[in-house]
């Protein structure tokens, strides 16, 4: 029976950067060919993340072109305003200025998710929820998505439907398990400001879980508007 629609399609080529919404995703074995494809890292050190280091937030990436077998270089948009290419000569150094440590470019075709050949649903009931309990805008980014649904279900939902499948579209889904939550949420989209109350919300009435875990089943494709199924 289907249960809604998808909403939103995102995909975050650089990790931890904000990233470009879709109204189309090819799905394949790693999740969104070429989300989180790209990272930076400490030189000498573990990889950068808005945990951390919350102002790489203020810097945006995007791709011009098709994503396929092979991942093309991101186009990132600085604070300034001013674009650079992934992989140009002088980023890195353009970086570490804004960024304030020595930092490297890393690319891997597989995605450096934190949970590897996966994406993350999330429910437009749960992300509702949550913004009438706080009473102030939640707003979705915060939650580095990757297919936002609008669904007939009760917020939270998502928490039982570990092991379930899921049809959208042409695309099947392993439902994995839900998605726990960590400081990330609390940066503010666009410029790394902390809320620290959204975590501490989640924590206390939601077990800090928010959206689930899937693995797509096969190569597909998948589109805003597509109808959504638990199957």
């Amino acid at each position: 029976m289907v249960i809604g629609t998808v909403s939103e399609l995102h995909r975050w080529p650089v990790k931890s950067f904000a990233g470009e919404t879709l109204q189309e995703a090819d799905l394949d074995g790693r999740g969104i060919p070429g989300d989180r494809a790209h990272a930076l890292w400490r030189k000498g050190g573990k990889r950068v993340t808005a945990r951390g280091l919350p102002q790489v937030l203020r810097w945006s990436a995007h791709y011009d072109a098709p994503v396929g077998g092979t991942i093309p270089p991101p186009v990132l948009h600085a604070p300034d305003g001013t674009t650079h290419r992934w992989g140009e000569d002088g980023l890195a150094a353009t970086l570490s200025a804004e960024l304030g440590i020595d930092v490297a470019l890393t690319t891997d075709e597989q995605g450096q998710q934190d949970l590897g050949n996966s994406v993350l649903i999330t429910l437009e009931p749960t992300r509702r929820l949550v913004e009438e309990e706080l009473e102030q805008p939640v707003d979705l980014e915060r939650f580095r998505t990757n297919i936002h649904l609008d669904v007939d279900v009760e917020p939270f939902a998502e928490i039982g439907w570990e092991g379930k499948r899921m049809r959208i579209g042409e695309a099947e889904l392993d439902l994995l398990h839900p998605c726990l939550r960590c400081s990330i949420v609390t940066r503010e989209p666009g410029t790394g400001d902390t809320w620290g109350g959204l975590l501490k919300h989640l924590v206390r009435r939601h077990d800090a879980t928010f959206g689930i875990n899937a693995r797509p089943l096969a190569p597909s494709r998948i589109r805003v508007g597509d109808p959504v199924e638990l199957i």
